[in-house]
């Protein structure tokens, strides 16, 4: 089985309420590791991340040791970098061997074409946001954020996962859903799924020969894909852990 997580934004409420969330991310991984062959997360699995050589966020070392869980299974984790979770730097090469993909990424499973994308900055009208994201995520503004003391580095990454947020929220996107249409397009040119989160609204779409999916969020309710090798599946945490 092939599964697909994205929008979990572990770090964003109260510690106390964090660890709920969290609490249900490991129950789902723990029975995901049962049939797994491959799990993706397609960004924003933390609502920010950022690390140091030495120091990375330290709520979220519960998820991190699950990680080390699955990887030492010879399960394979495929990581796609979110609007949220750009900070990265070498600890999740170094420690468990999986490649951050800062951009989307192709890949063929049992014979059918993915596209697979977090979908940041596939929306209409959204220059502003390339803008942001360009700025956050450079090599000056990262290496910037390391010259500071680590507590205040990931309060300002905290805080820039926040204007990140207020700027896709207030934003007015039109009538148009401009990754529906991206992914009506990248289907047309050979790709049987197109898989992204981003959006916060689970959907499975046909196109043609192919689907766009959106994964949905775990803040309300929690929701992930799965490819059994036949078809693609969004189902309810809830119904899963049944």
């Amino acid at each position: 089985m092939y599964y697909f997580i994205s929008d979990v934004h572990l770090g964003l409420l109260a510690r106390e309420e964090d660890k709920k969330r969290e609490d249900l991310l490991l129950k789902t991984l723990d029975k995901m590791m049962l049939d797994a062959k491959e799990i993706f997360l397609v960004g924003d699995i933390f609502d920010y991340w950022f690390e140091y050589s030495e120091v990375i966020p330290a709520p979220f070392y519960r998820t991190l040791t699950k990680i080390g869980e699955i990887i030492a299974k010879d399960i394979k984790i495929t990581y796609i970098m979110g609007n949220h979770d750009f900070g990265h730097k070498s600890f999740f090469k170094s420690e468990f061997g999986i490649n951050i993909e800062r951009e989307d990424i192709t890949r063929t499973i049992e014979n059918k074409k993915f596209y697979i994308a977090h979908g940041d900055g596939k929306s209409k009208n959204d220059f502003g946001y390339l803008i942001l994201k360009k700025i956050l995520r450079s090599k000056i503004s990262n290496s910037l954020f390391r010259i500071i003391h680590p507590d205040l580095g990931i309060k300002l990454a905290k805080s820039s996962s926040s204007t990140s947020r207020d700027h896709t929220d207030k934003k007015d996107y039109g009538s148009e859903d401009g990754m529906r249409d991206f992914a009506f397009q990248t289907i047309d040119k050979g790709h049987d799924y197109v898989i992204m989160g981003h959006r916060h609204k689970f959907d499975k779409t046909p196109h043609n020969n192919g689907f766009y999916i959106n994964l949905g969020e775990w803040l309300k309710t929690p929701t992930f894909g799965y490819f059994d090798g036949n078809d693609f599946k969004i189902t309810k945490v809830s119904d899963f852990l049944k």
